[in-house]
């Protein structure tokens, strides 16, 4: 069962499980087929020794014939369909498609035929012009041995000797440098003479199928080729028969077609009867030594586009009649010449070939069948391309429906390709961006609440900077997001006295942000509840102390004349108040403190928060972190209070960790760089000194987010 999950999900992964109906049906056939020529082989085995079961394959083979053709219409159709659903699916596969039958498929079979008839031209040009050559040396041989003739005529006139060599040397001599190999035999009254000093073997009477004028190629009983022409010059009632022959050797055929290429000579025979019409076929072989003769070079190509006129591969052979010299007979030499397209360009002239109507009957054939078919690729061309433009032009209708707002616009799916598959991504993405627009709405309700809360956040920060007569203050709170969670105020308390205060709230935004403000309300409800509050305070926590048996230490619950609690008494309240008001995972850290402007003398108690430092005229660095743990964790817990006395110049510095704590490749900004810029710059006034360190803050972190809340507040003593 492993196995053939495994193999179904290799199948389907290759796209090759079957899943229509069609599909199921052609398997169901072909496994009845090979069911079918099973049984077929089983019987096959069994009639060898049982010869009766041969008669049983007739109806068998009968089914499986029937079956092997209707399977093949079958894998046809699923090929199709499999062709169309899978390969024809992608949009670039469609496009290379349409750019195939419509561009390539044309332009390939053109060029093909332009190729194939141009080789074919220049072929038969090349074989057409070694025809021409060879015509032209017998030409040029016939009318050489006609002059001959008349000559020889002249003197058997004035009685003259055939034997004379003299008659002849003149005339020799200069036939010699036209036609190298020359042997010229004439007969008169029965007498043969045979002239050329170059004969390779001696001449012989013509033969008696000779009756007048001739000129050609002849084929000698030793299978030698000679171009051969026999002139008849009339003496008194006898009559002089000239004939002059030259040897077709590789000298010959190299100095005929000089000015064309390699020419190659091979024999063959086609038997004729009376009628001229042809009984036997010939086999000519071109490869054999045996009546075969080559010469010629093929010239230097002129340039890479100079190809050899036929290719090696593929040669073009003319059929040549010649004569057998002996009996008369016709017989065929088939002829193929080598050349180069330079060559058949510089030669270019008007000639004939047998072979010229079935190159233009060709020709017209492939024009006909190539129309045929570049008009099928563009038919296929344009369905292909209807299918593509209809999905673009739906889609720019689409957009444009989008880009006018109405993001309620669907396309209409009708195909299952990547189109579609388009289509279906357009009205999804047209319902994500409904969907969107209705966040972004939302988003602007929350952006402009949180605009709202900014703006209240910002009222319960000092407006302005306040100070008394002996005490200098300012702060600053850079909000790492919309709404801070850090807090300070400066709550004046007399003429003389004034009251910093210096906090964290757990956690970032909104929820960080509503904590800050209920610890700024309380806070200031705690120093400026009067006499009345400070008593209940007091009350409650004595009350905490016996109940929980904890012990205060340092702990004072009087009441200033002014109706103020102390530090202590108010982080004690605020914590109580904190734990009963908020959630357990909720707290904060908090300094609070008191200055007195008539002593010079600071009373604080710290919850927790970073200690505040004391820079001190001489140098001297005090931390202020006497108090107890955060505020709002814990129930009952105590705050130790402490005092201070400052002098003048002294600087009170106060931050939150968002101050100490950013990084960067180099690690924290830390306590040691804010000290040092604080030391080097104590004189400046408070605001440019706050403006100092928060842009040092800044720049340390480069362009990264800002991790929390900076929080610095500063205080000098005047």
């Amino acid at each position: 069962m492993k196995i053939l999950r495994y193999i179904q999900r290799k199948l389907a992964a290759a796209g090759l499980l079957p899943e229509s109906r069609l599909a199921y049906f052609t398997l169901l056939m072909s496994g009845i087929e090979l069911l079918l020529i099973l049984i077929r082989w089983m019987f096959l085995l069994f009639a060898r020794s049982r010869p009766g079961l041969e008669s049983t394959q007739g109806p068998l083979s009968g089914w499986i014939a029937f079956l092997t053709f209707v399977n093949a219409i079958l894998l046809g159709a699923v090929a199709v369909r499999w062709l169309r659903n899978t390969l024809m699916w992608r949009l670039r596969n469609r496009l290379i498609v349409t750019y195939l039958f419509i561009g390539v498929i044309p332009v390939g079979l053109i060029a093909a035929m332009v190729l194939l008839g141009g080789y074919l031209i220049a072929s038969q040009f090349a074989i057409s012009l070694a025809s021409y050559d060879i015509h032209t040396e017998i030409d040029g041989l016939q009318e050489a041995n006609a002059l001959l003739a008349g000559r020889l005529a002249d003197a058997a006139r004035r009685g003259v000797p055939l034997a004379q060599p003299s008659i002849l040397q003149e005339n020799l001599t200069a036939l010699y440098k036209n036609f190298p190999g020359l042997q010229v035999i004439a007969t008169f009254k029965g007498q043969t003479e045979t002239f050329g000093a170059r004969s390779t073997r001696p001449g012989s009477a013509p033969p008696a199928w000779i009756k007048g004028q001739y000129g050609g190629l002849v084929l000698e009983d030793d299978h030698t080729l000679h171009l051969r022409t026999v002139t008849l010059a009339p003496v008194g009632n006898d009559v002089l028969m000239v004939q002059a022959s030259v040897p077709v050797d590789a000298k010959e055929l190299s100095r005929i077609g000089r000015n064309l290429g390699e020419i190659i000579l091979a024999r063959g025979r086609i038997v004729t009867n009376e009628e001229g019409t042809q009984n036997q076929a010939v086999i000519f072989d071109m490869n054999s030594p045996e009546g075969k003769v080559r010469g010629g070079i093929v010239p230097p190509a002129v340039n890479s586009l100079d190809l050899n006129v036929p290719l090696p591969i593929l040669q073009f052979l003319s059929p040549i009649p010649i004569k057998n010299w002996q009996t008369g007979e016709n017989e065929s030499l088939m002829m193929t010449a080598t050349t180069r397209l330079s060559v058949l360009y510089q030669r270019l002239f008007s000639t004939s070939s047998d072979y010229a109507s079935l190159i233009r009957t060709a020709l017209a054939g492939s024009a006909i069948v190539l129309a045929l078919i570049e008009l099928v690729a563009l038919i296929i061309g344009l369905r292909l391309t209807r299918t593509i433009t209809r999905s673009v032009a739906a889609l720019y209708r689409g957009t444009e429906r989008v880009n006018q707002g109405d993001f309620r616009h669907r396309i209409q799916v009708k195909t299952r390709d990547q189109l579609a598959a388009l289509e279906t991504s357009f009205n999804s993405m047209t319902t994500s961006l409904e969907s969107l627009i209705a966040e972004q709405k939302e988003k602007q309700r929350l952006e402009s609440e949180l605009a709202i809360a900014q703006e209240v956040q910002g009222q319960l920060f000092p407006r302005l900077d306040r100070q008394i007569a002996s005490l200098e203050v300012h702060g600053v709170c850079r909000p790492a997001r919309t709404v801070s969670g850090d807090y300070y105020d400066f709550l004046p308390l007399g003429a003389e006295r004034l009251g910093i205060a210096i906090g964290d709230i757990s956690g970032k935004g909104i929820s960080a942000a509503l904590l800050m403000a209920t610890v700024h309300s309380a806070v200031r409800v705690y120093e400026f509840g009067g006499a009345t509050l400070a008593a209940a305070g007091a009350a409650a926590m004595a009350a905490a102390g016996h109940k929980g048996g904890l012990a205060t230490v340092e702990v004072s619950t009087a009441v200033s004349g002014s109706g103020s609690h102390s530090p202590s008494e108010v982080l004690w309240l605020l914590n109580r108040h904190l734990f009963h008001s908020t959630q357990p995972e909720k707290y904060a850290t908090m300094f609070l403190g008191v200055f007195d402007g008539a002593n010079r003398r600071l009373t604080y108690s710290n919850a927790g928060h970073l200690p505040p430092m004391i820079l001190s005229a001489n140098g001297e660095l005090r931390r202020l972190d006497a108090g107890g743990t955060v505020i709002g964790l814990l129930e009952n817990i105590s705050y130790v209070e402490k005092s201070v006395d400052l002098h003048a110049q002294d600087l009170f510095v106060a931050y939150s960790d968002g101050v100490t704590e950013p990084e960067n490749e180099f690690g924290e900004f830390g306590e040691a760089r804010l000290l040092e810029i604080l030391q080097a710059n104590r004189q400046l006034p408070l605001a440019r000194l706050s403006e100092m360190v928060t842009s040092a803050v800044l720049e340390w972190m480069g362009g990264a987010e800002q991790p929390d809340d900076v929080t610095l507040v500063l205080a000098r003593v005047l």
